[in-house]
């Protein structure tokens, strides 16, 4: 029998399309008898911004009840999937922030050793998919952490594109989340859970 794994799934989104992929993947953890965390970092933009933009705020009403995330949560887990809308090419500063707030679990070796993977979403078809993803893994290069890129281990991964996480293309907004974006996050979802398991046992 598999020893109990515990999962955090960390994400900032403004329109929602964040927030989905990781519903999916919390979803999917779950499934394989996960401990799973699904949690928001905080929301740093001024409401007036946030107002300005159906979207945007039909998304902070949606997602109110999703607790925010502490360090804890990431100290918790054996596995963290951390998922950012691409900005300029890298990750959203709501994300940044939270990252920043974890020097003091670091400093104490606590975030070492841990399974850990990205997704993200951009507005164009070459608008920093990659680059975002490949930002935020040098994140998880300086805590110490297992890195875990789906790449293409599964046939859905074929479909979707992206061997260093899952991301979508939503077209400026006009295209919410398919099922080929839902398959690409249930496999790292399950590929994360699985190593984040195996490193537990190491």
């Amino acid at each position: 029998m598999d020893k109990p794994v515990n999962i955090a799934v960390i994400y900032y989104s403004s329109t929602g399309t964040i927030a989905e992929i990781a519903r999916v993947m919390a979803e999917t953890a779950e499934k394989t008898d996960a401990h799973v965390r699904l949690r928001k970092v905080a929301e740093l933009a001024p409401r007036a911004a946030i107002d300005a933009n159906p979207a945007w705020s039909a998304n902070l009403t949606a997602t109110a009840d999703i607790p925010v995330a502490e360090a804890d949560d990431i100290v918790w887990a054996d596995g963290v999937l951390i998922g950012s809308p691409t900005r300029f090419g890298n990750i959203a500063a709501q994300l940044k922030q939270f990252l920043d707030t974890l020097g003091p679990v670091w400093q104490q070796g606590l975030l070492a050793g841990k399974a850990y993977s990205g997704f993200t979403s951009a507005g164009t078809g070459h608008g920093g998919h990659e680059s975002t993803l490949l930002a935020l893994s040098h994140t998880f290069h300086h805590f110490g952490g297992i890195i875990v890129p789906p790449g293409y281990t599964d046939p859905a991964k074929f479909s979707d594109g992206n061997p260093y996480g899952t991301s979508h293309f939503d077209q400026g907004g006009t295209a919410p989340v398919d099922d080929t974006t839902r398959a690409a996050a249930g496999v790292q979802a399950e590929r994360l859970v699985r190593y984040a398991r195996a490193a537990k046992d190491a």
